[in-house]
């Protein structure tokens, strides 16, 4: 028997089952408002993935969606060092904000079945 029978499977069931992936990463982004911890699974899915959309337009909203996790992380983080010299809450807001909004823009062009831009907004 030959070890090497994997065939890289790009047929439309592979595009249908990794755009299904893509909308639950989304879905588990857009919890995360509201229980934050499906953010963190939702990223470790897109790493898990990542190397199976590279090449097709579903890399752009992986590489949207690990983006998305990691500026918000980090905003959030500042903003609650800052928030004990009263700076932080906007921050905090601004940065909540930014999250809601890439995730809406992101599904919207996700379900127009195109790639996303790589800019802040």
């Amino acid at each position: 028997m030959n070890d090497k029978t994997f065939l890289e499977d790009t047929s439309p069931n592979k595009q249908d089952q990794l755009r299904q992936y893509t909308l639950i990463a989304y879905g588990l982004y857009a919890a995360s408002i509201f229980v934050g911890l499906t953010s963190i699974a939702a990223v470790i899915m897109n790493y898990i993935k990542r190397d199976e959309v590279k090449g097709t337009w579903l890399e752009s909203h992986f590489e949207w969606q690990i983006k998305t996790f990691w500026i918000t992380l980090i905003a959030g983080l500042i903003g609650f060092v800052l928030t004990f010299v009263l700076i932080g809450i906007p921050v905090l807001l601004a940065a909540s904000i930014w999250f809601i909004y890439r995730i809406v823009k992101g599904l919207v062009v996700f379900m127009d079945n195109k790639p996303i831009g790589d800019g802040w907004f």
